[in-house]
């Protein structure tokens, strides 16, 4: 790297020259060093540097000329600013250092949802409900901080430290609290539960540093429980590290079993294989995917399908078979380019078509296939004979779709989701009737409710959580008839019951209730507990 940036800053230093001796010798070495691409570029800029007739932002000159070369190329090579960097990797890395808080902000409030278990808020004594009015004597209350404003303040290195001002209900004034900044952990396990005496269900939202030891530590403990079959749940997951969805693969398959191998024209073909020590060879398993699933959670799912495995469940995952390098540039940017294709064992490439430097129709493509029926109608769905494949053991066919096409085809339903509740959403109407609620009502709730099993089969939201939630509502101007209102009943009541829980104890038990209107997951249940689960892969 450093031999390169001597060679460009020798270019620039030539290129000096050129523009201050306008003879005819210079003029050919001008034309010389054109000839080279990437002279060229350093020639460019030098120029517009040297002698345009105003002053410019070179920082910004250099990064428009990535992004345009870029733009040439596939929709996932991509240039990310330094200020960005940091947001991106950071849920993949494992960890950050900060305060260890789960936060809303609620009328311009900072709201302590969660300490992080044994995380450093929790060690001084800040509890859910608490609000956070100062940082380091400042205000942060009724300010209209951005996400952005708060994370600066409150995170840090580790072992610094930050002074907090917190106001609890029931106790007057404002204290403070010290806290020393720790490493804190991301996970990108967020759901782990037994569904029945027998069945477990694990929930991956992407695929991370950790997320293999997530999955082992979570396995151990549905084991522990009786778990023999599993629920895999990948919806939504947009994917991450190549490697951990390998780890991931391995668990489910015999020694020598293809799970993905990747090929590029600077990049020979690279083969990953099973190595048969995994904890989940034997059992049913079902997978979980939607239009949302992407990258290497396609890994998983096509390595789990092709190798006949399990049963994958849901709708065409989103067909991202791109492989990405990260190159980091001394200025903390970073570009990631897309240096090969992946492939599934049966030799799909997953990967949905595109034309490089059209980037803006790419990204249309869920929208039409919500227009074209895909998504509502199985009869929408049909593929040519050129992209069959057959899996390796059963020698079931299955097609490179442009993505994961699923083994049991489920229909979205477009009806649960109403203009009502899309538009309460984007007001913020259930976080903020549900941190008021919990506010009112979290001693009590804790105090009936000893166990998450009590709660979630005798709990009902009842009409105080409701008036609040219509407050909400008429203040952020959303009006609609009674009608729409008993429509979209059902499904408030159950976001704003699986928040409650997700207040009380984790994350873990918001997903438990709220997949009761999941049809992927109804349906995955149905599947694995009957014999249309041998069916499928038989045939």
């Amino acid at each position: 790297m450093k031999k390169i940036f001597t060679i460009i800053g020798a270019l620039a230093v030539a290129s000096v020259a050129i523009a201050q001796n306008q003879n005819n010798a210079n003029t050919n070495m001008m034309k010389a060093l054109a000839n080279n691409p990437i002279n060229k570029l350093v020639l460019a800029e030098s120029a517009i540097r040297q002698i345009y007739v105003d002053s410019v932002n070179e920082d910004k000159l250099v990064e428009d000329a990535i992004k345009g070369m870029l733009k040439e190329l596939d929709p996932h090579s991509v240039y990310t600013p330094a200020k960005e960097v940091q947001a991106l990797t950071e849920p993949l890395k494992g960890n950050f250092e900060g305060i260890g808080i789960q936060y809303n902000m609620v009328e311009d409030t900072l709201v302590v949802v969660q300490p992080v278990s044994g995380g450093p808020s929790e060690k001084v004594g800040i509890m859910a409900g608490d609000r956070v009015v100062f940082v380091n004597d400042s205000s942060i209350a009724g300010q209209k901080l951005t996400t952005d404003d708060i994370k600066a303040r409150l995170r840090g290195p580790k072992g610094s430290k930050v002074k907090l001002g917190v106001m609890r209900q029931g106790v007057k004034g404002i204290h403070d609290f010290t806290v020393t900044r720790d490493k804190i952990p991301v996970y990108s396990i967020d759901a782990k539960y037994m569904i029945d005496a027998t069945t477990g269900y694990i929930r991956i939202t992407n695929f991370a540093q950790n997320t293999h030891d997530e999955f082992v530590e979570a396995v151990k403990m549905l084991k522990d429980k009786g778990m023999t079959d599993l629920v895999l749940d990948l919806q939504g997951n947009g994917g991450g590290y190549l490697s951990a969805a390998v780890e991931i693969s391995n668990e489910f398959l015999e020694a020598g079993d293809m799970i993905v191998f990747t090929e590029g024209r600077a990049m020979p073909r690279h083969d990953y294989k099973a190595d048969g020590q995994g904890r989940l060879r034997t059992g049913k398993v079902v997978v979980l995917i939607d239009s949302y699933t992407a990258s290497a959670s396609e890994i998983v799912s096509g390595a789990i399908q092709d190798n006949d495995r399990g049963v994958v469940i849901g709708r065409r995952s989103f067909g991202k078979g791109l492989v990405q390098r990260p190159i980091d540039f001394p200025d903390g940017s970073m570009v990631r380019l897309t240096i090969a294709h992946y492939y599934s064992p049966s030799g799909r490439c997953i990967q949905k078509p595109y034309e490089k430097g059209q980037g803006t129709d790419y990204n249309k493509d869920l929208q039409k296939r919500l227009d074209s029926g895909e998504l509502t109608n199985a009869d929408s769905i049909h593929f040519a004979d050129s992209l069959r494949f057959s899996t390796l053991k059963n020698h079931r066919t299955v097609y490179a779709a442009g993505g994961i096409m699923p083994d049991i085809y489920v229909p979205l339903d477009t009806t649960i989701m109403t203009r009502l509740y899309r538009e309460l959403l984007v007001k913020s109407c259930l976080t903020q009737t549900n941190m008021k609620y919990i506010d009112q009502n979290r001693k009590a709730l804790k105090k009936q409710y000893k166990h998450f099993d009590d709660f979630k089969k005798n709990f009902e939201v009842g009409e105080d959580a409701i008036n609040i939630l219509k407050d909400c509502a008429a203040k952020a101007k959303v009006e609609y008839p009674d009608s729409d209102w008993q429509e979209t009943m059902p499904l408030l009541k159950l976001q704003l019951k699986g928040l409650i829980a997700r207040d009380i104890w984790e994350i873990s038990e918001y997903h438990e209730i709220v997949n009761e209107i999941n049809d992927i997951y109804q349906r995955g249940i149905k599947v694995i507990k009957t014999e249309e689960y041998n069916d499928k892969l038989s045939n």
